[in-house]
């Protein structure tokens, strides 16, 4: 039996998921870090402390399962998105990366709109606005602000596209991590000439692009024996961490999305042409599926929302009693509405300005409707993205993964809200199987991604949505109301 590896490399850790041929996780290992923050929103990390960290859990998951020691063909790496890897010719790292939730970049943002010509310039070359999170404000605020380092810069690359040219000693990215960079023609998936001229970049700068299940070269002999890949293994291109998201729950197919109920919360379809006007209200990015994009729309609070309200007001109680209170409070949380901006918005408002409410409590109000408002509100942003999603793609079937998906009383609300079943599949490890499937396909072990997922992904569960479908779409309405009425308040808080 051979066996492939699927890693994720994130924000404070990395998971190495060990998987064989037949497409089946046998165990997993990861390992912990933390970036460094600074003043002025500065979010930042050393590329080396991933490389270590990666190395050291690929041999951990070799040493937990031996019989897969020098048997492993390939591997593939699922990476946090945006964040900006500097290396200079010689292929060293200029200075520490400058992460995706850095906010330094407000000045390039607005000189990225400025100089594109604005918004619809803009999206019409990218497919997505600027925000200061992308790969390209970053660039500009090195040339602006650190000129000597950016005078070194020979390439620009994402995390997990550090990993493999740490592995091959090839410098490579592939399509879904390259159309977060905003310098990415996602309609021709090239870089964008136009652009790069309106930045005054040169495309020197940039890797060259393959898909996502192209291979960026063979793992050096001499890392394979040390971490225990076989020596002719194939390090596949990868994936940003929500394509490779959306391909480990499922999404291999035109019809196909996911909602995600994470700390933050997504929605992904599967996209395989643009028909719609883009306005940039919806993510599109290049999918890890060969020739695909995929529509995503995000909201920064969601299960957090829930951690929240436990941390802050129920401390003493399990997640089953707070589930438990929540199903016994009726459809619309007898009159409370939730806004879950705790940490402002990305979609649809894309306002950083936007701050939670708790509107309509009266003094009948108990703790199952306090708890009950909360999923509801995340449940009704959830809608606001899944309508984003469907506007550039049919959805036939909705998975759900996360939070949503592992309490009965949320995944029902959401499901009622959304007004969609939704399926529950047996594989919660996301990015990083995702990742796999991506080796298996990559490597030619599989034939395709409808064949990988069939071999392991089974739905579990399916979610129907209940009569309460159309209290909801009432109560919905009024949660709009109540972000339009409040924004120009929320300005001035």
């Amino acid at each position: 039996m051979d066996y492939v590896l699927g890693i994720d490399l994130g924000t404070s850790g990395v998971k190495c998921l060990l998987v064989s041929d037949e497409g089946n996780i046998l165990g997993s290992a990861s390992k912990s870090y933390k970036p460094d923050f600074g003043d002025g929103g500065y979010v930042e990390q050393d590329p080396s402390v991933w490389w270590e960290n990666t190395q050291s859990a690929i041999r951990d998951i070799v040493d937990k399962f031996p019989e897969a020691e020098g048997k492993i063909k390939a591997l593939s790496c699922s990476g946090q998105m945006h964040s900006s890897v500097f290396l200079d010719k010689d292929g060293s790292v200029i200075r520490k990366a400058i992460l995706w939730n850095d906010t330094r970049t407000t000045p390039q943002v607005n000189e990225i709109y400025e100089k594109a010509g604005g918004l619809e310039n803009l999206v019409g070359m990218v497919y997505n606005k600027a925000l200061e999170g992308f790969t390209l404000p970053k660039i500009l605020w090195l040339r602006e602000n650190e000129p000597e380092n950016f005078a070194r810069v020979d390439k620009v690359i994402m995390p997990k596209d550090y990993i493999n040219y740490m592995l091959t000693g090839n410098i490579k990215t592939e399509v879904s991590d390259a159309a977060g960079t905003l310098l990415f023609d996602v309609k021709n998936s090239c870089w964008s000439k136009d652009m790069l001229e309106k930045m005054d970049l040169s495309e020197d700068i940039l890797p060259e692009v393959i898909q996502s299940t192209g291979v960026v070269g063979k793992v050096i002999s001499e890392t394979a024996k040390k971490i225990g890949l076989a020596e002719d293994a194939v390090i596949i291109g990868g994936g940003a961490d929500n394509s490779c998201a959306a391909v480990g729950n499922g999404v291999v197919a035109k019809g196909q999305a996911v909602l995600s109920v994470g700390t933050s919360g997504t929605a992904i379809g599967y996209v395989d042409s643009i028909d719609s006007k883009v306005t940039g209200d919806v993510h599109l990015f290049n999918y890890s599926m060969p020739d695909s994009l995929y529509a995503m729309g995000v909201m920064l609070c969601a299960g957090e929302a829930l951690n929240w309200l436990k941390r802050t007001f129920f401390e003493d109680k399990s997640f089953d009693e707070i589930n438990a209170l929540a199903d016994k409070a009726p459809a619309g949380s007898n009159g409370i509405i939730f806004l879950p901006y705790l940490f402002g918005e990305r979609c649809p408002y894309s306002d950083a300005n936007a701050r939670g409410v708790f509107f309509g409590i009266s003094g009948a109000a108990g703790a199952g409707e306090m708890i009950r408002s909360v999923m509801e509100g995340v449940a009704f942003g959830l809608k606001d993205l899944f309508s984003l999603v469907t506007d550039f793609a049919p959805v036939d079937e909705v998975y759900i993964t996360g939070g949503g998906a592992k309490s009965k009383v949320w995944g029902q609300i959401i499901s009622d809200v959304v007004g969609r079943e939704l399926k529950v599949l047996n594989i919660e490890e996301g990015p990083s199987f995702g990742a796999a499937l991506i080796a298996l396909v990559g490597s030619g072990m599989c034939p395709d991604f409808q064949t990988a997922k069939g071999k392991s992904v089974k739905v579990i569960k399916t979610i129907k949505p209940t009569e309460n479908v159309k209290k909801y779409e009432d109560i919905h309405k009024l949660y709009t109301e109540l972000y339009k009425t409040n924004k120009e308040l929320f300005a001035k808080l």
